[in-house]
């Protein structure tokens, strides 16, 4: 069994996935100490989905899966917040919450990977795709935010993670997606996640 690590954690109200970006603005005292902490360390951090409750506060209850990151850019702003940019690396399970003083912190282990299957690439380039004409269909009902060129990786395991982060999914199927074990499931799991979505907004530009 591999042994869990302790690694400093960051409940949000959204899902950060492998090989994607995340900017963050911190202002809370225990996730500015949090900051500190991984800025003078070795930069990594958990960011886990919150299942319920809020993200300032405290007395949230969070989901088991989460992503294992690392902070690739911050600043320290003359008031103590801070505004960081981090990547994500690679999927962890939560093991055991750990007391939350200064910050949240678990006890964590890296997820299993089943493999990707012998037609990956046919599938990655569908993936890629299908995000194409799903975001040409947003523009074209007018979300600014649709605008964001797809450029994926020739990995197709990262390459579902990136289009998985420009897809406009909700929290709950993003943390559905993190939760899946194997490539190959995941990356079935986003193109049906994005053919579904493509189908919903082709009934809006047709008026339905």
């Amino acid at each position: 069994m591999t042994a869990a690590v302790e690694l400093p954690m960051f409940p949000l109200g959204n899902v950060l996935f492998p090989s994607t970006l995340l900017s963050l603005h911190i202002f809370e005292p225990r996730y500015r100490a949090l900051a500190r902490h991984c800025v003078d360390g070795d930069g990594r951090l958990g960011v886990v989905l919150i299942e319920r409750g809020s993200e300032v506060g405290g007395g949230d209850v969070r989901f088991d899966v989460a992503t294992r990151a690392v902070i690739a850019d911050s600043v320290e702003l003359d008031d103590g917040r801070w505004v960081v940019v981090l990547v994500g690396e690679d999927r962890v399970r939560v093991r055991r919450w750990l007391a939350e003083d200064p910050y949240p912190r678990a006890e964590v282990v890296p997820c299993p990977e089943g493999p990707i299957g012998p037609d990956a690439d046919a599938r990655r380039d569908e993936l890629a795709r299908l995000l194409r004409r799903l975001l040409a269909q947003k523009a074209e009902l007018g979300d600014a935010a649709a605008g964001v060129a797809v450029e994926l990786s020739m990995d197709p395991a990262v390459a579902t993670w990136q289009a998985a982060g420009q897809a406009p999914l909700g929290p709950l199927d993003a943390q559905r997606l993190l939760g899946t074990d194997g490539a190959g499931d995941r990356l079935d799991l986003v193109l049906s996640l994005l053919g579904e979505e493509a189908a919903v907004l082709a009934q809006r530009l047709a008026g339905g």
